[in-house]
């Protein structure tokens, strides 16, 4: 390097040590810069991330607003058309426009979500299943015996979450006391309307009966459901022993209602599969075949065939019926029936499938029923909810016919 001899003994420094020095400098200053603007970045990076995680878990945000109304549960009250479904998901216009979704789409959706929430059975189907399917209800009724006037007391107070028998989602109940064995004598409650929790506060006396034959006699009480045009619907059954009650003062007992012991199984079972289609607002019932059918006849037989109604809400829309299969207790009549049913119709839409026993000379018999819709009882409920969950596909099921 070359030094200028005046320079160096002045002590003043050279060009290219001034050069150096303000490279350094500068370079200094370039890196307090960039720095200060890296913090700065990452202190708005962080309060934007901050403030995106505190949008997403607020819970007024749309998303919350409307995972919440999905799983709300209806008031119990008549909906019309134009209301929200329980199970329907509001969205806003920004929503609408990120998330395009067809209205078919949206409400078939809404729809199995719905019938998976407020259907019987529906939580947690494969745990409690034999639980769901036995609950029946409960009774509550009032024993006692009166010695000087040999007297047996019954008095029938209410009864608490009894199932719905009837297209309309309630049921008609009432309630049948018998002394068994004896079938014939038999004392019966008054018909309460419309109502799973029915009140009826209603004393019945068995007179004339000594203690010891009284011991010897069975307390059974059978509700059932009031039907004007068919057979009444046996909802449950309570049995008790008198002999195992203490009858000198009334008692007063809350009992499970257990199925009735003459139920559906004898009456046979019918195979049957429904197609829903969306798009073409409809639904394809397809009776395939029946099995052990109770026979209606003297000579051991019965000439059955099957009628399907169409219900919308309590009124009768449209009817069907295959041909009659003579002298056959298990029948094949693979026929199909299609009805047009809105899908904003479907929530109040049930399916009636009666299975008759035709008869020349006097009434056709009912040899039993099945009720489809999103409230019938578990077995139906889980057929309906297949087909919804299942379009365009047919889905078949066995079912027991009942009274």
């Amino acid at each position: 390097m070359y030094v200028d001899p005046e320079a160096a003994g002045k002590g003043v420094p050279s060009r290219d040590v001034l050069l150096v020095s303000a490279i350094i400098t500068v370079s200094l200053s370039v890196t307090i810069v960039l720095c200060g603007i890296c913090q700065w970045c990452q202190r708005k990076l962080g309060k934007r991330y901050k403030n995106s995680l505190e949008t997403v878990g607020t819970p007024d945000s749309s998303r919350g607003r409307s995972e919440k109304k999905t799983i709300k549960l209806p008031s119990g009250g008549k909906m019309g058309n134009t209301a929200p479904m329980p199970g329907q998901t509001q969205h806003d216009e920004s929503d609408r426009k990120t998330e395009p979704r067809s209205s078919v789409s949206d409400l078939v959706n809404s729809l199995t979500s719905e019938m998976l929430m407020l259907s019987p059975g529906s939580e947690d189907d494969e745990g409690h299943d034999s639980s769901s399917r036995e609950n029946l209800g409960r009774i509550q009724f009032s024993v006692g015996y009166n010695f000087q006037e040999s007297t047996l007391t019954v008095k029938i107070m209410k009864a608490q979450e009894l199932p719905a028998k009837d297209f309309s989602g309630t049921s008609d109940p009432f309630v049948k006391i018998y002394l068994l064995p004896d079938k014939k004598n038999k004392l019966e409650t008054k018909v309460k309307r419309k109502n799973l929790n029915p009140h009826w506060n209603e004393t019945f006396l068995f007179e004339g009966f000594p203690y010891e034959k009284v011991v010897q006699r069975v307390l059974y009480l059978q509700v059932l459901d009031y039907d004007r045009f068919s057979r009444n619907d046996p909802i449950g059954e309570v049995s008790i022993p008198l002999n195992k009650l203490d009858l000198t003062q009334m008692q007063t007992f809350w009992k499970e209602l257990k199925p009735c012991s003459d139920g559906s199984g004898s009456r046979g079972e019918l195979l049957l599969s429904l197609c829903y289609n969306p798009s073409g607002n409809s639904i394809v019932v397809n009776i395939i075949k029946a099995r052990n059918l109770k026979a209606m006849d003297i000579g051991g037989t019965s000439d059955p065939y099957v009628k399907v109604w169409l219900m919308y809400k309590d009124k009768r829309v449209e009817k069907k019926k295959t041909v009659v299969m003579k002298r056959c207790l298990n029948p094949v009549f693979n026929e199909s029936f299609i009805f047009d049913i809105p899908t904003e119709k479907l929530r109040e839409t049930t399916i009636i499938i009666t299975v008759m026993d035709k008869d020349r000379l006097s009434r056709n018999d009912v040899i039993g029923k099945i009720y489809l819709s999103w409230k019938s009882g578990p077995g139906e409920v889980k057929h309906w909810k297949d087909m919804i969950a299942h379009p365009r596909q047919a889905v078949a099921q066995w079912h027991q016919l009942k009274a």
